[in-house]
Formats: structure tokens, sequence, C-alpha cells
């Protein structure tokens, strides 16, 4: 079917087509590299917790000294499991805590069956925390069936982040009873360029707070409290981006996150990180995902902060299809998929809302069974809290209009201040009087055929389908160094984060991936 745009499926068939095509060298050097993150993503779902004295985690320690004896390259599973059995240590964090004060060196084993014998160990430890991860998406189902799911959509997406975790449940418990359907605490400014994640709850950050495995512990225990309350199930998101991608996947796994920010090219262009060691990242976290019933969040928005939204429209749906590409290759379903889109285009340009229209509902019929995550006006709020409460009005009736599926809310006070409470309560009220007045107005609303909406939303699938076409041509990386996207010029061998990465060896052995492979 054409849909209400008319898109012609021959078309929409050969964006896909150039999208895997441009995808999978990119797709080839993940599953050829391994990360230092993606190692110690396997030994945190093996058992390794806590921290030393500096608050360094005992996984990293361990990962260290694997590397410095052995190298990356064969993974840490067989060197590990390994030493555990010739030191005759049987918890995985007492071995770390001996790597850590040099009482263990690390080998790979020479005689077949001691390879064998480690792998089988590293395998079961390692299944035990899938396990876990099984166990927490059954338990967020039930809970669902329990309290049943918000009964509109899209569903109301709200950012509470104080820097202290003990402040921010009071908050996004209030923001829940409010009407919010996701809360999302978004991390302290920094944290993604960590190549750590910190342990324990955290009453410290800045614009956010930090994501550890307690906080999220935490805050879920916290919502499942008001889900009951409400009698709807609330979620909790976070963000698996930055240099511990992989890690911060497992961990919400293991603590049941519904959502999480997972998107490479976010860390890519705005924090610097090495397009290799995120890719690698990306794909390992987005298994962990697929595993864990978790609902990704992209950052195509991210672009048009940078980029003219106008201009710049075709490279959101160039992303867009080639995150579609990456995340099925990992495993993960359409409803999995909240591809990300935002309402950013100069409100003086004529035809703006007409534009931000053919935008939404080309995203809306390209990935019919994604939910979509719409985001709100930022680049153009001025400080003038009355426009900009009209502005956020216009970006939630185009949510309504084009059927989005997770609509963040947008605060009149955006780039002035960390808002308020009061203005979180106005924002939610604005948006909960566009959907109760207008929230099946997109069944109802058609473009006319051959109009603005329609011409516009084939021009930017066909300069979608033509810089898709040049990219095949040239490569992915290769548009990344250019600048193609959100244009910042990220070069494939710059950046932070590359000396954790290491091509496989001919051996190389990791327990999770061979269980998460689709």
């Amino acid at each position: 079917m054409a849909g209400k745009l008319d898109l012609d499926p021959r078309v929409v068939r050969t964006a896909r087509r150039l999208a895997a095509k441009a995808g999978q060298p990119v797709v080839d050097l993940a599953r050829s590299h391994t990360t230092v993150s993606v190692e110690r993503a396997v030994l945190r779902l093996a058992g390794v917790r806590g921290a030393d004295q500096d608050g360094i985690p005992w996984v990293n320690r361990l990962v260290d000294a694997v590397r410095a004896d052995v190298g990356l390259g064969h993974g840490v599973a067989v060197p590990v499991f390994h030493a555990m059995r010739s030191a005759g240590v049987d918890d995985i964090t007492v071995l770390a805590q001996k790597a850590a004060a040099g009482a263990v060196r690390f080998e790979m084993p020479a005689v077949r069956a001691e390879v064998t014998a480690a792998r089988r160990s590293a395998k079961k430890a390692g299944g035990g925390g899938l396990k876990i991860v099984d166990r927490r998406r059954a338990e967020r189902e039930r809970l669902i069936k329990r309290h049943g799911d918000p009964k509109q959509r899209p569903w109301i997406y709200l950012i509470v982040a104080t820097g202290d975790i003990y402040e921010d449940i009071p908050q996004a418990q209030a923001a829940a009873r409010a009407g919010a359907d996701v809360i999302a605490v978004i991390r302290s400014t920094g944290q993604s360029l960590l190549d750590y994640v910190p342990e324990g709850a955290t009453r410290e950050g800045f614009a956010g707070t930090y994501a550890t495995q307690e906080n999220f512990r935490l805050m879920r225990a916290a919502l499942d409290e008001t889900s009951k309350e409400l009698g709807r199930y609330v979620r909790l998101t976070n963000y698996a981006s930055g240099l511990c991608m992989p890690e911060i996947a497992a961990l919400a796994g293991m603590e049941r996150l519904d959502m999480m920010l997972n998107d490479s090219m976010y860390g890519i262009l705005f924090r610097d990180i090495n397009p290799i060691r995120t890719f690698v990242d990306q794909r390992f976290s987005r298994q962990v995902h697929a595993r864990a019933g978790i609902i990704i969040n992209t950052g195509e928005d991210n672009y048009l902060t940078t980029a003219d939204a106008v201009e710049a429209a075709h490279t959101v749906t160039v992303s867009q299809l080639l995150n579609e590409f990456f995340a099925h290759e990992a495993g993960l379903e359409n409803w999995q998929l909240g591809l990300g889109h935002a309402f950013e285009i100069n409100p003086d340009l004529p035809e703006s809302f007409r534009l931000e229209l053919a935008h939404a509902l080309l995203a809306r019929e390209l990935f019919p069974d994604a939910p979509l995550k719409w985001m709100p006006p930022t680049k153009h709020m001025t400080g003038d809290v009355f426009r900009g409460n009209l502005l956020d009005g216009f970006f939630n009736l185009v949510g309504a209009l084009t059927g989005q599926g997770i609509l963040l809310v947008g605060m009149m006070t955006e780039a002035v201040v960390t808002p308020w409470l009061s203005d979180r309560d106005i924002a939610l009220q604005n948006v909960r009087y566009v959907l109760t007045g207008a929230g099946k107005l997109h069944e109802d609303f058609v473009p006319a055929p051959g109009g603005f909406i329609q011409s516009r939303a084939h021009e930017v699938l066909g300069e979608a389908i033509a810089l898709l076409e040049k990219i095949v041509d040239d490569s992915l990386l290769d548009a990344i160094a250019d600048g193609t996207f959100g244009i910042m010029k990220r070069p494939a061998d710059r950046g932070k984060g590359l000396d954790g990465v290491a091509k496989h060896d001919e051996d190389y052995y990791n327990p999770v991936t061979e269980a998460l492979e689709p």
C-alpha cells in the first residue's frame, strides 16, 4: 500500500537495499573486532562486581591485566577462566582483585583440552548473566500484563535528572503521576567519555545523573511502586552510548530498563568517539538489547541541532534507514526501533509547519511498525516562554497528526534553565491538551494528492537515495569523515577510544556473542 504519501514501494525497497549495502561493511568490521568494553560486558555478565578503593571497577582491572599479558585479540573469556582453574579461584571478582594486585598471570592455554574446559566454564558463567536478563524480561511482561500499558499513543516521555538519584526518584514518581509514561534519567555531562562505569548510588552529577547499576536498580524499584499505584506500567530509559555502550546495555538488561538511547553516530559526531570503536560496541550492545526486550532510541534528532533542518532532512532519513539495517542485523525487532527525528525547522520559515508534517509523516510511513521517537524543538527556542510553549504545542500536534510512538515532552524554558517542576507540569498540560483533543487526528489527516506535503516527502526520499548511492560508492566511514551527518567531520582513524579496539585472532572466543547471534 502506498499510504498517505503515495510512496512508490519500489523506491522504498531501493532505499532499504542501498542502506543494507552501505551498512554491510560496517557490520563486517564489527563482527571481526572487539573492544575493551565488549570484553568487560562479557565479564560483567559472568559475575564481576564492585570497584576498588579508588572507584575503578574490578572488571576494568581484570580486562587491563588480561590485555597486558595476552592482548584482546583472543577475547578475555578463555584466559580468565583458564586462570581461575589454574589458580583454584571460584569467584571471578576475587580473581579480578588478585589480578589487580599482580598475583595472577594470564595466558592462552596450549593444550586443547584446557582451551575446551575454559570455554565451557566461560559459557556457563556468561549464560548465567543472560539468564538474569531473560528473567528480567519475563518480569517486565508479567508487570505489563498485571498493571496494563498506557491507553494512548504516543507514549509521553519526560526527562528527570538532578544529579542526585535520591532527588530523581520523587521527581520521577511525580512526573509519572502527572501523566508521563516513560521516565528518562539523562546522564551526567561527560560520562559518555569515561571508559568505565561508576559504581554504586551517586549523588553528584552535572546536568544529569550517573548511569550506574545501583542507580538503575533504585529507579526501577521506585517506578514499579508507582506503576502499581497508577495501574499502568511506567517505563524507564537511560543512555547506552559513549565508551561503555556494551557494559551499560548489560547492566540495563539485568536491572530491567525498558528503553535505552543506543546510537553510535551520536557518540561519533557529538562526543568525538572513534567510529570503529563505537560501531563495534553498538553491535554487541544492540544484541543485548534484543535479548532483553529493550526498545532502543536513536539520535538522528541531534543532526538538526547543528545542520539546517530543511537542507539536511534527507540525512535523517538515511541515518534512520541505516539504523534500521544495523538493528535488524543485531536481532532487534521492529517494535524495538525508536528511530529518532525532530521538530527543528526555523518557525520563521514560511510553511515551516507543513514541512515538519511532511518530514514526520515520511518517517512514519517508511517505518510503519516502529514506535519512532519524536523530539521537540530546541534549536530555535529563544527564552520567550510563551512563544516556546506555543511552539511545543505545534510539535505535539504534528505528533498527533502523524501517529508518532514516543513523544518527548518539550519545555518552554529550553536553553534557559534546567526545568523546574512547574515547567514540567505546564509542559505536560500542553501535551495532555493536544492528545486529549486531537490524539486520533491522524485517522482523519490525509495530505492533498500531489500537494505540498506529498511533494516534499518524495523530494526528501529522493535526496536520501542519492546520498545512499554516494555512500555505497565511497563508504559510510568516509561519509562520516566528510561531515555528511550533522556537518561534523569524524575520520575513522581519529577520536577517543581507538586504542581500546582489537582485531579478532583466529581463536577469538566470546561466549556471550555466541549466545546472542541472530
